[in-house]
């Protein structure tokens, strides 16, 4: 038969499924091989992100320590409290070693390696600062600390306690561990959903604010950070807290740990530029 009288069969259904699943395989290997490649570069890239960061740096808010310096400039041994409800208890953590307290220590203790660094942690889960202040004497003035952390405010903002009464036993808990010579810094509500529904929580933040600012004590402000944190896409929500939408995390403790220890440490930094 002539070449030219030859007819061409169409494909059968069979043979098309056949070739469209090969190419269909053949780009899934071609992809797969395109992601194995090429993320390497990137991940270095965005390994080298601080999540921790804040703009306004807690270093930044002035924090006076003299009597952190001179334990330090002593040679130490320097007793630091943290006071405070459940986020100093560390309700979240999924460890002891793991809460802000516990993380402080061990950052501190890699930064002055030859000084006895202890780290007490006194916190109560449920507290009120009307009940956290009851412990002043027992947990924080009979262990003789430099330094008090207390962290206020969150518990009396869920259970709707006048941001006045709370602001008012507050300087009254800062006057007493000062006449005790104490350095002390407090710290913040937390930014959590629970805390938001709240309409009275900036009333409790300003009050917080202001009765620092009248005791002359430095804040950590933690609500600042954790929401710039979350809004920044430095950490999710949902890694920054707990289930509870509340309670703080490993990942949102240890930076919480890294800031306030970078505060302390430029705070010591600035007083000895300043003495000299």
């Amino acid at each position: 038969m002539p070449l030219g009288s030859l007819k061409t069969r169409p494909p059968s259904p069979t043979s098309l499924r056949r070739q469209h699943s090969l190419v269909a395989v053949v780009l899934v290997l071609v992809i797969a091989l395109a992601f194995l490649l090429v993320p390497t570069t990137g991940h270095r890239a965005t390994s080298t992100v601080d999540q921790c960061a804040f703009s306004e740096d807690v270093a930044a808010i002035g924090l006076r320590l003299p009597h952190v310096s001179r334990a330090l400039a002593s040679g130490g041994p320097l007793t630091i409290i943290a006071f405070g409800s459940s986020s100093t208890y560390g309700t979240g953590a999924s460890s002891p070693d793991k809460t802000y307290p516990s993380r402080l220590a061990q950052m501190l203790a890699l930064r002055f390696p030859g000084v006895r660094i202890e780290v007490l942690n006194r916190g109560v889960g449920g507290e009120t600062a009307t009940t956290t202040a009851q412990r002043i004497e027992t947990d924080v003035i009979a262990a003789h600390p430099d330094l008090v952390i207390w962290q206020v405010g969150t518990n009396d903002v869920l259970r709707d306690v006048d941001p006045l009464t709370a602001a008012d036993i507050l300087r009254k808990g800062i006057a007493r561990m000062q006449h005790a010579s104490i350095d002390v810094v407090v710290m913040d509500v937390q930014y959590a959903p629970a805390i938001l529904k709240h309409e009275h929580f900036r009333d409790m933040e300003n009050m917080i604010l202001a009765s620092a600012r009248v005791m002359n004590v430095p804040v950590i402000h933690r609500f600042a950070m954790m929401r710039e944190w979350v809004e920044e896409g430095r950490i999710p929500l949902s890694v920054m807290l707990a289930h509870d939408r509340l309670h703080m995390t490993d990942v949102s403790y240890d930076c919480l740990a890294r800031q306030v220890g970078r505060g302390i440490i430029f705070a010591l930094r600035r007083r000895t530029a300043a003495a000299n």
